[in-house]
């Protein structure tokens, strides 16, 4: 959650000067959606959100020294 959010102020809220809550809420509303069906993520594999939800399950990741 800490790099979302770090994302979100560095990509979008940083970059843009809103003087409105209005074009704050458009801005934002702009980037998540930008975040979740273009963006590439390199922790789901270089795969948008949307298409790791619509497949149903994150990527397969091997786990080092995983005690059972």
């Amino acid at each position: 959650m800490e790099r979302t959010f770090r994302t979100l102020k560095y990509e979008c809220i940083f970059l843009h000067d809103y003087a409105t809550m209005t074009e704050l809420s458009d801005g934002l509303k702009g980037f998540v959606g930008f975040f979740n069906q273009k963006r590439l993520h390199q922790g789901l594999d270089y795969q948008t959100p949307d298409e790791v939800y619509e497949a149903g399950c994150f990527p397969d990741r091997e786990i080092d020294n995983q005690v059972a």
